[in-house]
């Protein structure tokens, strides 16, 4: 007797990986736009 693969865990890792790896990028970018508007504000002596 042969077990089919279950195409879900597959797909639901496929998911998960690109949510976690969307919010990460979202999460770096937030931080690397703060920490150029705060050189910004410093160049221009505020």
């Amino acid at each position: 007797m042969r077990e089919a693969l279950n195409q879900w865990n597959f797909v639901i890792a496929a998911y998960a990986v690109t949510i976690i790896g969307t919010l990460a990028m979202v999460g770096w970018s937030w931080l690397s736009m703060r920490r150029a508007e705060r050189q910004r504000e410093k160049a221009r002596g505020r």
